[in-house]
């Protein structure tokens, strides 16, 4: 009779709540409780004193009824099956947890090391909103420091005013290495050029770690995110708004806030409080802030964890069409080869080499890999060209010797004998020719319309349009139509030359209107009208690497849907 005493078996159950696909910051939920014999207290029925917490809580709260407690430990103690059947839920409910919390850290980090972590691989996500030059909202970045106004500063603005850090030492950029010398960071890629238009990743920073949204940027110096210091002028952003300390502000004694005012036309200020900046993109949209230095928390290929002291923008006013583009990011992610920028810092605290890459996937639902540091850069199959090394500009640029397109010449406005200029830019959606090369490019283009296609005027996606007796659902449809473009560079002689050939796949796309619009666009007002940039439209599937170790850049085919890492020394000359 003593078992017909005890109470009737109860059952666990966990339910764990994911976030929306599209805003993966919500958080998860995870609920557990017991479901017993009607005639017991559940937590269903259970009065309610206090307000319910917020659903994107994660600790798991124990029962606060007593009977349920009380049953629960019964259970457990009268009950083998029982006390299987809850640690098997309750092991079930903290992997799938652990699994889902961490993904976003893990995913695509490359295989074990036995010798260490030796890469990082960041993601690029897909940020929504249109690309169409119609509305001017296009990616092109290439930004430069200039000078700042001093009324619009926030000394008073953080934590009553800020200071030189009130005698802190913060000359020193890493608190921590955890022993990632000679590392490297990968994560996935995801975005597309249209009609996203941009190609972003996420940063971890702060104490806790809060994430933030950056648009990959190889023409930007300065890493940057919004910040509530108050904000003058911000984006919807993508999450919320940093809240810098004060103690987080860089004082202008620092040295990279020397080499940021350094090239402002303000100059060096030794006599401010704080560290002040101002930077103007090609598009003419500008960023306006102060220098802060915080942790910036990075997991290694092979799982380890690193935090670092990085110094980046607190950017409390932005204008122009930046404002647009901020609608799904929190700022820019600055890839280029100054001394501020991310894989510069990370390389001066010997975490890495300083080697940077991307691979964007070629197919419209976009997607794919960047990295700091050399671990991913294959050791054969590379083409490589010298980059330019200009004092003054930071860009990633080389010589380029002639241009074709199929085999008719392009001029790109230079004299016989001399060679221009072609810049890597990840943070433009498109890419631009000189005016000469563009109009030579246009005219040759003529031709498509003998094979039906019609210039449509209405489509105000890009510049140049073309209709179909059909609308046009992939560029694959048409591309026999067009020719490749080459990019030919070192040597004039065909043989001997380094060669960057762009199928109608890397500058064509199909609007949503289903015609074919040309992905190419007049330069005449970027970089003095006399620099070929190469956007992502471009550089889709490739894999593009910048050595500034070696100083050259190199590309190689890929289908960028996974990197994979070399044991062997990379960069041999």
């Amino acid at each position: 009779m003593e078992s017909d005493d005890r109470p009737p078996p109860l059952k666990g159950v966990v339910i764990i709540t994911l976030p929306p696909p599209d805003n993966p910051s919500l958080g998860k939920t995870i609920t557990a409780f017991t479901v017993s014999d009607p005639a017991l207290p559940s937590i269903a029925h259970t009065p309610q004193t206090h307000s319910p917490e917020p659903r994107n809580h994660l600790p798991v709260h124990l029962p606060h009824n007593p009977a349920i407690r009380f049953s629960l430990r019964r259970l457990l103690l009268g009950n083998p099956r029982a006390i299987l059947g809850f640690l098997g839920i309750s092991l079930f409910a903290f992997i799938l947890y652990s699994s889902v919390f961490s993904s976003a850290l893990r995913e695509l980090r490359g295989r074990e090391d036995e010798d260490g972590p030796r890469s990082f691989i960041f993601p690029l996500l897909p940020k929504s909103g249109n690309g169409a030059v119609s509305g001017g909202d296009v990616e092109l970045k290439l930004g430069r420091f200039v000078g700042f106004e001093s009324h619009r500063r926030i000394a008073e603005a953080i934590g009553g005013g800020l200071t030189d850090a009130r005698g802190s030492k913060l000359n020193k950029l890493a608190a921590s290495k955890n022993n990632m010398a000679d590392s490297s960071t990968v994560l996935p890629v995801r975005g597309n050029v249209y009609p996203d238009g941009l190609y972003y990743t996420y940063m971890l920073v702060g104490s806790p770690p809060r994430r933030y949204h950056v648009d990959m940027d190889t023409g930007s110096d300065l890493t940057w995110i919004q910040c509530d210091a108050p904000c003058t002028s911000c984006g919807k952003g993508a999450n919320p708004l940093y809240k810098p300390k004060s103690s987080k502000i860089l004082p202008p004694k620092d040295s990279l806030c020397k080499e940021v005012q350094r090239t402002q036309t303000t100059g060096y200020c030794p006599t401010c409080r704080q560290c002040d900046y101002e930077i103007e993109y090609a598009d003419h949209s500008s960023s306006m802030g102060v220098l802060a230095r915080d942790e910036l928390h990075l997991r290694a290929a092979n799982g380890s964890l690193a935090k670092l002291n990085v110094v980046f923008g607190c950017a409390y006013d932005q204008q122009g069409l930046l404002l647009n583009t901020l609608a799904k990011t929190d700022g820019i992610l600055g890839l280029s080869r100054s001394p501020v920028s991310l894989p510069s810092q990370l390389a001066s605290l010997g975490v890495i080499n300083n080697v940077v890459g991307h691979c964007l996937t070629s197919d419209t639902i976009g997607g794919g890999y960047m990295f700091l540091g050399d671990d991913f850069v294959p050791n054969r199959g590379m083409s490589w060209i010298p980059m330019l090394n200009s004092p003054s500009v930071n860009f990633y640029h080389s010589n380029i010797v002639r241009m074709k397109y199929g085999s008719s010449p392009l001029s790109f406005g230079q004299q016989d004998g001399e060679v221009g200029r072609v810049v890597f830019d990840s943070g433009s959606s498109y890419t631009y020719f000189t005016k000469q090369a563009y109009s030579h490019l246009v005219a040759l283009l003529e031709e498509v319309l003998d094979s039906g296609l019609v210039q449509d005027a209405s489509d105000h996606t890009l510049p140049i349009c073309w209709r179909s007796e059909l609308p046009l659902r992939s560029v694959k449809d048409v591309k026999h139509f067009f020719k490749t473009i080459t990019l030919q560079f070192g040597s004039r002689w065909w043989i001997l030359s380094t060669k960057l050939h762009i199928p109608p796949e890397g500058y064509l796309i199909i609007s949503n209107k289903g015609n074919v619009c040309l992905g190419i666009l007049d330069g005449s007002e970027v970089l003095n009208g006399s620099t070929t940039v190469i956007g992502d439209i471009s550089l889709r599937g490739k894999l593009v690497v910048y050595n500034n170790v070696n100083e050259r850049i190199g590309w190689a085919h890929s289908d960028c849907i996974k990197p994979q890492r070399y044991k062997t020394p990379l960069f041999s000359t």
